[in-house]
């Protein structure tokens, strides 16, 4: 989904590596068709929020996880299901219970570079990607209501929810798209695992 928020190119680029063919639009009309549904990020909360308002897709959005249509939400995308984020006023989408809190002005920000997942639970396509490394740049992270919904956590200050799962709703904390082979694996075992 193209709403002004993401690194489109890089993320249309890692999906044709795992054997998709990605379509980049902010039509829901042709939106619709997909077999999956991502929305990237890089940038603040409230203008993603904003921007999807302004493209009328929020409503789309929503309606799409309420469907149980798979969903995956990267970095901003994943912060967006939520309810609210201290990087500003906006509500977020409110897919997922919880909220996002910023990181701890004691740690370097944005938490960038490479980190590892914890894989958290049993039966998640996250639990083969357990302490392998991913790409991150972030100062914010998700917090969700239910434990049970985080598939993989990294440590950075605290433990922060970097994956996770509820029905056909996924997001991602880090960029696969930015996480070499490892993260070109993950897009590939998404797409088998919706296919």
């Amino acid at each position: 989904m193209d709403y002004r928020m993401g690194n489109l190119a890089s993320v249309s680029k890692a999906i044709e590596k795992a054997g998709a063919s990605p379509v980049v639009s902010d039509q829901t009309e042709e939106l619709s068709t997909a077999d999956l549904l991502l929305l990237p990020g890089v940038g603040n909360f409230s203008a993603g929020m904003d921007h999807l308002e302004e493209l009328e897709l929020k409503d789309f959005v929503v309606d799409w996880a309420g469907s149980g249509r798979p969903l995956l939400g990267v970095c901003v995308g994943m912060q967006l299901f939520f309810e609210e984020s201290d990087e500003g006023p906006a509500k977020g989408l409110g897919i997922l219970p919880g909220r996002v809190e910023k990181f701890d002005d004691a740690l370097k920000v944005p938490h960038m570079g490479w980190n590892t997942l914890q894989k958290r639970g049993a039966g998640s396509v996250f639990d083969e990607f357990d302490d392998r490394y991913f790409y991150f740049v972030h100062s914010y992270y998700c917090v969700p209501e239910d434990e049970r919904i985080v598939a993989a956590g990294t440590e950075y200050g605290v433990c922060f929810a970097s994956a996770v799962r509820r029905g056909s709703v996924y997001g991602v904390q880090f960029h696969p798209e930015k996480s070499s082979d490892d993260g070109v694996a993950l897009y590939r075992r998404l797409i088998e695992e919706i296919g």
